[in-house]
This record gives structure tokens, C-alpha cells and sequence, in this order.
């Protein structure tokens, strides 16, 4: 593996850092959280953030923290679907499709929430699982992996997980209606 400093990542993938920061806001906003700072990229670290009211509502919490994940996700597999059938099925260089491509992976790489993020998901989680909360319990293992990801991000992790939903979720798409 090589190294590439933080910051030129976050340049080279600005719309994935802009696009979680958005869906930070839009959960903070859909939950009536009050928004006392919001950065949408930055050169800098972090490459953007949301700073808002703290909650003890846990259904909001996980919203705010596992929004990005969810969101970034989504628009990564909209993004390379869209890019697709020209590249891959019809193999034509088309340099839009090849832009949607980037797009899409920009995007997917940046759908990890914060170990910050998980940390305030997790400090709320083990106590309302033991009380048999469903959204709780299935929060602790998919914050574990994701906590394991966000530190596997100095081996590409990040990377890794945008090109699998970027290329997987299109194949799956197009097979899915291919039936």
C-alpha cells in the first residue's frame, strides 16, 4: 500500500465529503436538533463536520450517526448504475459515464461514519439492547464492523467499499431485472 495524505484524498473525493456532511445535517434537521456549525469540505481535518445539539433520543442518534453510511451508499450505487451500461455492458468510452463513475466512488468512499459518530451510537446502544430495543441491537454489530472499517481506511478500507458497492450494486441491479 502507499501512502496519500488525508487532504488530497478529501479533494479528489470532495462530492463523497460534502454528500455525508449533507446527510449529517438533513437527519439533524429531520429530528429537530439544533445546528450550531457546519462546514461542507474544508483542507483540513476533519474534511468537513456537522456540530449539533447532543440528543438521548437513541432513534435520532443512530439516524444523524448512520445517516451518511446509508445516503452515500445509496447515491454511490445510483451514481455508478447510471455508469454502468456504457462501460461495462456496451463498452463505450463515454466520459460522462466515466465521471458518474467518479462520482459514485467519491461518494461510496465516503459513506464510513466518524469513529466519533459510532462512539456516540455505541455509548447509547448496550444499555437499550439489553432492554430489547430492535434498532439497538442491530446497531452494535453493524457500528462494530464499520468502527473495525473507519480504522481500516489506512489500507484503503474506504476505497475498497466504494468500488464493491459502486460495481457490485450495479451488477446486482441490472441481473435483478434481467430476470
Amino acid at each position: 500500500m502507499f501512502f496519500i495524505p488525508g487532504p488530497v484524498i478529501a479533494a479528489l473525493t470532495f462530492p463523497g465529503v460534502i454528500i455525508h456532511e449533507t446527510a449529517h445535517l438533513f437527519f439533524c434537521r429531520l429530528f429537530k436538533l439544533q445546528i450550531f456549525d457546519v462546514c461542507f469540505f474544508r483542507f483540513g481535518n476533519p474534511a468537513g463536520y456537522v456540530i449539533h445539539q447532543q440528543t438521548e433520543d437513541f432513534k435520532a442518534q443512530f439516524f444523524i450517526s448512520m445517516g451518511p453510511f446509508f445516503v452515500n451508499t445509496l447515491l454511490c450505487v445510483l451514481f455508478c448504475t447510471a455508469a454502468f451500461l456504457p462501460v461495462w455492458e456496451l463498452k463505450v468510452f463515454d466520459p460522462l459515464a466515466y465521471f458518474f463513475y467518479w462520482l459514485g466512488l467519491s461518494i461510496g468512499m465516503h459513506a464510513f461514519p466518524s469513529t466519533t459518530d459510532l462512539s456516540h451510537l455505541w455509548a447509547q446502544a448496550p444499555e437499550l439492547a439489553k432492554k430489547g430495543n430492535l434498532l439497538a441491537i442491530v446497531s452494535l454489530p453493524l457500528a462494530a464492523i464499520l468502527v473495525v472499517l473507519n480504522y481500516a481506511r489506512v489500507v484503503w478500507a474506504d476505497l475498497g467499499y466504494g468500488i464493491a458497492v459502486g460495481v457490485l450494486g450495479p451488477i446486482a441491479i441490472f441481473r435483478a431485472l434481467a430476470r
